[in-house]
This record gives structure tokens, sequence and C-alpha cells, in this order.
């Protein structure tokens, strides 16, 4: 009998829970939206605690300390998301739970759950999974395994060429105004353009310069990490006539540099929408409890 597991998945806006084995076996999930760090964590512990789990994969947003040496491991640092700073939440659910713990960055899961539960995927030696959306972050596979490194990757934080001329949009990002995630985020599209991004519509001149914009990042990942498939989540993504703007950017921005015959021709195959639909990152916390749970 395959062991039952609690999974998290931390937004800027909302938290996602759930129990269950698998993709197909979800026993129960809740969401709720995310205000302080005690009443939004205590949601989360009162749920898990109606489960008998043999273990939990936490994946909240960031930036969080995961080095395990570290006095603040477990931890969210310093984040533009206002009172949750210096947030221990895995010291928090230890205090409650005496199971294994998983605990990753909410992107670095969602590179994982594609990674581990797609079979087009698992063949893959690198994958790169970006969510663009409240904010922008991108997780690795490399090997199989989640990139680390210092802390994490923080790929939503690089900076792009900015033409002020065509976008004088100073910039939303707290600690960086005009990087990646300060041009393209979310609620850096509604300040703008002086209206909620969800009902700017399709033909609004707003898109192709998000499509710039997310096309130079991603020219900047294969440049540098050369990764065998780009999946692109998120709540900006679900406009999905982004993709072919954004593959053509990218093939004129790389202007024949990079010799693979994806990049020439079938770059539909390469970056591409999320194979888990809008749940990459709860079932990538799923998948990584079940390693932890299959291993005990």
């Amino acid at each position: 009998m395959e062991k039952l597991c609690g999974c998290l998945e931390g937004g800027g806006t909302k938290f996602i829970c759930a129990v269950g084995t698998g993709p197909d076996d979800i026993r129960e999930e809740i969401r709720f939206p995310t205000t302080t760090p005690d009443e939004t964590l205590d949601q989360a512990i009162a749920f898990f605690k109606k489960h008998a789990l043999a273990a939990i994969g936490l994946a909240p947003f960031g930036p969080l300390d995961l080095n395990p040496a570290s006095p603040a491991y477990g931890s969210i640092t310093a984040t533009p998301k206002a009172g949750w700073s210096d947030t221990d939440i895995l010291g928090r659910f230890r205090r409650h739970f005496d199971v294994p713990m998983a605990f990753d960055l909410d992107v670095n899961a969602a590179a994982f759950g594609e990674y581990f539960w797609l079979p087009e995927n698992r063949g893959l030696d690198s994958l790169v999974y970006f969510t663009i959306g409240t904010g922008i972050g991108a997780g690795a596979i490399v090997n199989g395994k989640v990139v680390h490194g210092l802390t994490h990757p923080e790929a939503g934080h690089v900076r792009l060429p900015h033409d002020r001329q065509k976008d004088p949009f100073p910039g939303g990002c707290p600690f960086h105004g005009d990087c990646f995630e300060g041009l393209a985020n979310g609620p850096a599209i509604s300040k703008r353009w002086g209206q909620p991004a969800e009902s700017l519509p399709d033909d609004h001149p707003a898109w192709d310069l998000e499509a710039g914009y997310i096309a130079a990042a991603l020219a900047n990942v294969i440049c540098s990490l050369s990764p065998q498939r780009i999946v692109l989540g998120g709540g900006v993504m679900e406009r999905r006539f982004l993709f072919p703007l954004i593959r053509n950017r990218v093939r004129e921005i790389l202007n024949g540099y990079i010799p693979s015959p994806v990049i020439a021709g079938t770059m539909e195959l390469y970056i591409v929408p999320p194979g888990l639909g809008k749940r990459p990152g709860i079932l990538g916390a799923l998948a990584m409890a079940k390693l932890l749970a299959e291993s005990w």
C-alpha cells in the first residue's frame, strides 16, 4: 500500500495543501489566501493534522534558506512579501509533526514535479521551469536533481535590456527596480498599464512587451545553462498566445548561435506550457514527500 503524504505549495497570494499518493490519488485539498504567517501556517497545520501522514513536502515562496547547516535553515529570508521575512516555516511544522519533511522553493518543486511525474521529461538531463505570475522565479533540474548552490537560483531577478524610450516604466521590484520580475510579473503589468493584467485584451501592446522580456530572460538561461527543455507556468502564461511570440523572439535573440535543431525548427517542443497544468508546484511537493516516505 502506498504511503499517504502531505504537500504544501505556498505562494504570495494563496496557499494550497493536499494529501495523497500521486497525481491521480489526491484524497483532500484546500486553498486559502496568503495573509499573515501565523494565520496562514496555522491553517495549513490544522489541515494536515486531520491525516495520518508518512511524510510532508513543503514548497513555499522565497527566497529561502536551504542550507541544512545554517541556523536559519527552513526559513524565508528577505522577501518582497510584507511581513514574511525571517519566517521559520520548517521549524514551525517540525513542532507539530514527527514525520520526515522535504523543504524547497515553490518553483523548485514545480520543476521537480514536471520532471518526476511526466515520462517525456524523465529522460532529460536538464530542465528549467519558470513561473511568471505574482512573482517570477525559476527552478532547474540537472542530472535528475534540483539545483541549489549558495541558496537557489533567482532567475526572476536577472537584469534585462530595458529600453526606456519604448518602456518608461521604472520597474516594481523593491530590491532591484527593473529586474526581470520588476518589469514582467503580474503586478508590474498592472502598474504599467493602470489596470489588472487579467483584464487586458489579447491584442494589447502589453503582451508584445511582455513576450520580449520573457524571451530575453530565456535566451540568457539557454546560453548559460543549456537546458533540454524550458517549461513556462504561472498566471501570466495562461495567455497561451504568448508562447509562439516568445519562441520567435528567443530565436531572433539567439540569432543562429545555438547549434540545435530544437532552436532552429521544433521550438514548440522546447519552450512548453506545464504538462501538469496548474498543478506542478503542489504535485512537485508531493513527489518530494513521496521519495522521503519511500526511503524512510
